[in-house]
């Protein structure tokens, strides 16, 4: 599957919003105030953002746990919808563009978008090529039992079981192995 430096992009900040959804009621939120949404976008190079309130913010936090939704999805069908209800939600408004020393490429998002909109129009359709291209269970949460993280599979043969195998993965195989040498061991 042929993945475009933007859709990329739009990929990544996606999985990162998503993760920042907290596991459960005792855990941080992950985008706690404004100033951690001003460096989630300076971090994602989110472009075309003005000045972030408490409002971008609420906003922010209400489409993550929709974008959540999608890679809980138990199938194609299902997150089309999501997906669909989303960009639609959005108002995209699909534009080419060559801006910040990047070859041209897509936005999705109407030009003075805000944040939230920015980001569900193009993480949205980043996520749509995906449905569209038949690899909709690529989009994956963790299968290690203490991690929920959402990822990517972008290996070759769908895989990829965990969301960074030197943590997550190695840890399982570590507990795994040390427990065989005991049942071993006797």
């Amino acid at each position: 599957m042929l993945i475009t430096h933007d859709t990329r992009c739009a990929l990544d900040t996606v999985v990162d919003l998503v993760n920042t959804v907290p596991e459960d009621e005792s855990a941080p939120d992950g985008l706690p105030d404004v100033a951690a949404l001003q460096e989630f976008v300076g971090t994602h190079e989110i472009s075309d953002v003005g000045v972030l309130t408490d409002l971008d913010l609420t906003a922010v936090r209400g489409i993550r746990g929709r974008f959540a939704a999608v890679f809980a999805a138990p199938d194609a069908r299902t997150a089309a919808g999501l997906i669909n209800d989303l960009v639609a939600a959005a108002g995209t408004t699909p534009r080419l563009t060559d801006h910040d020393g990047y070859d041209w490429h897509i936005h999705y998002f109407a030009p003075g978008a805000s944040v939230a909109d920015h980001l569900t129009a193009d993480c949205g359709m980043a996520l749509a090529f995906f449905v569209v291209a038949g690899e909709q269970e690529r989009l994956r949460r963790c299968e290690a039992p203490d991690c929920r993280r959402a990822f990517v599979d972008l290996s070759r043969n769908r895989s990829r079981r965990y969301c960074d195998s030197r943590t997550c993965g190695n840890r399982l195989h570590v507990a795994a192995y040390r427990a065989r040498r005991k049942e071993a061991a006797g």
